[in-house]
């Protein structure tokens, strides 16, 4: 009796584990990853003061490191016809 209980268990675990790493393992939602940002959610994100605006103080990560790339006409401020016609950053590769 008691060896049926243990094997059960195993069982039981075996299978709780295998589908805890099936869940997780893969994200669902990996084209959703790989767009960028609308400018709109960058606003929402990124725009401290609220002016509607982005300034280079205000943005963080790859976009400040591109910032004057992107302002092509150097107000200091990126737009949204600007943000979409900004280069595309190159993929990484991945290592084999």
């Amino acid at each position: 009796m008691k060896s049926n209980t243990l094997k059960t268990l195993v069982l039981v675990f075996g299978i709780a584990l295998f589908m805890s790493n099936y869940s997780f393992g893969q994200s669902h939602d990996r084209q959703k990853r790989k767009e960028p940002p609308t400018f709109k959610e960058l606003l929402k994100e990124m725009d401290k003061n609220k002016d509607g605006q982005l300034s280079k103080a205000e943005v963080k990560g790859p976009l400040k490191e591109i910032f004057t790339e992107i302002d092509t006409d150097e107000d200091g401020f990126i737009s949204e016809k600007e943000l979409k016609d900004a280069p595309k950053p190159e993929r990484k590769k991945r290592n084999k």
